[in-house]
């Protein structure tokens, strides 16, 4: 962006985020939203308890800075602040509620954290980012070589030296990070995890600027279906194919493997019983902060979805509509044919042979068959003795959900989240495909449980008989 007068002038007058620098009340604003929205990341709040949380705020202000500090009441400022000509906050409705619901936009999270940088750090750490910039470089300048002697000789040099490290360390000669620089890369740590978020804010800012653009051309839209279906579906795909779709997608995918999941919480376990990383009182929540990720990831994919149960009510309003149009031709021609009733043409005005064509084709015909002549016989038929074997009304299979749900949640006692592969290797299916099929059914009604597509797992059971079956199925994940 080349940040001529003109460029920041528009800026100064449209942006969001410059807005809310320049109000009066910039500190209520941005203490509060950082307060009640990004330091615990939440992505959404109803608005009884938002409002509930800005009362105890503005109380707090008006004891401190006299009644007339802040006028209004906390219900007038939020809308004040979702208005277009503020847009710090987005106020919304979600999918089966009436109650509003308010989540911060990517420009207020900007200049939040413009306002956090203002601070002055106590340590700035710089040899992180450093050794930062040199990875990437490298990876971008191996990561494009086609040439395979190059690409060798630089995994044979990178191979001597982890050949040298390793004879190092039998040695006895082990190179320990100091405290300045596990300072320095936790810091690093700390501020990327915390940026990630707020990508997540931006990308699904975009994905639901498509979803109200589509909204407003379908509710202009007056050609065929298939022209605007058409340009739709390339704009999506053009959002999905873009750098940024891609790599979000490339982050999706990585986050939701299971075993990098569980090496990233080894990672930071061990990180936070370092004594460098206690002494610097981090925030407790950057050790689960992937799963802040899929929390704020799922909202992100919810919006998807939510652009394509659009189109779809798209198509069944446009059937609706032409079908109501059929409709209403109908009863106009009912309408004139009632208005002419009295004014009947005199003689004959219109002939038609037959309503509709008869067409008989020659191998339609039945072929003639005599008619049957039924012979009745008198006989008695004596009532039977015989005594039936009643064991099939007891072979009935019966599954016992609720032993199903306190396996699962047995096993998510000790640990995080169980894939339904794991639980079955602990706890074997008894009852064959129909308990699988209940183990399914937990994981629908399960809100916090995952349908991984990109993963399949392998069941394997035996049946009544003996005879060993097996089912490959999406990877299903449940959370505690």
């Amino acid at each position: 962006m080349n940040l001529n007068y003109a460029t920041l002038e528009l800026l100064r007058r449209n942006h969001p985020a410059w807005r809310l620098l320049l109000a009066d009340y910039a500190p209520l604003v941005a203490s509060f939203l950082h307060r009640v929205f990004v330091l615990p990341n939440v992505r959404a709040m109803a608005k009884p308890e938002l409002v509930s949380k800005l009362e105890d705020e503005l109380f707090h202000l008006r004891e401190s800075l006299g009644e007339n500090a802040f006028p209004k009441s906390a219900a007038a400022y939020l809308e004040d602040w979702t208005q277009d000509s503020r847009g710090w906050l987005r106020k919304y409705y979600p999918p089966g509620s009436d109650e509003a619901h308010f989540d911060l936009t990517p420009a207020t999270e900007k200049a939040i954290a413009w306002l956090e940088s203002l601070t002055q750090r106590a340590f700035v750490g710089t040899e992180s980012r450093l050794m930062t910039v040199f990875d990437l470089l490298r990876q971008m300048v191996e990561g494009s070589e086609t040439d395979p002697e190059v690409r060798i000789r630089e995994l044979e040099k990178r191979k001597a030296e982890i050949d040298s490290e390793i004879v190092r360390i039998r040695n006895g000669q082990i190179a320990v990070l100091d405290d300045t620089e596990l300072k320095d890369r936790f810091q690093q740590v700390a501020a990327t995890a915390r940026e990630l978020l707020s990508d997540f804010r931006e990308v699904e800012q975009n994905f639901r600027m498509l979803d109200r653009s589509t909204r407003e051309r379908i509710a202009l839209w007056d050609g065929a279906k298939g022209e605007l279906l058409e340009s739709i579906f390339g704009e999506r795909d053009a959002i999905a194919d873009s750098d940024q779709g891609k790599s979000f997608r490339a982050f999706w995918d990585f986050l939701m493997s299971l075993e990098r999941q569980e090496e990233l919480s080894a990672l930071l376990d061990a990180v936070f019983a370092l004594k460098t990383v206690r002494d610097l009182e981090p925030d407790t929540r950057l050790k689960r902060v992937h799963y802040d990720w899929l929390e704020a990831g799922e909202y992100t994919q919810r919006t998807v979805a939510l652009l394509s149960q659009q189109l779809r009510r798209f198509l069944d309003d446009q059937a609706w509509l032409e079908n109501r149009r059929i409709m209403q031709v109908l009863h106009e021609i009912e309408a004139h044919a009632l208005a002419l009733r009295e004014d009947m043409p005199e003689g004959i005005f219109m002939e038609i042979d037959d309503v509709a064509p008869a067409i008989e084709l020659p191998m339609e015909r039945p072929l003639y068959s005599p008619p049957l002549k039924p012979r009745i016989t008198a006989q008695v038929i004596d009532g039977g003795e015989g005594n039936v074997v009643a064991d099939a009304l007891f072979d009935q299979v019966v599954l016992d959900k609720a032993r199903l749900a306190a396996y699962l949640r047995q096993a998510l006692q000790v640990r995080e989240q169980i894939t339904l592969a794991e639980l079955l290797d602990e706890h074997p299916l008894e009852q064959g495909l129909a308990e699988l099929v209940a183990y399914l059914s937990l994981a629908g009604d399960d809100s916090k449980a995952l349908f991984d597509e990109t993963h399949c797992d392998s069941v394997r059971w035996h049946d009544a008989l003996g005879i060993a079956r097996s089912a490959s199925l999406p990877r299903v994940i449940f959370n505690r």
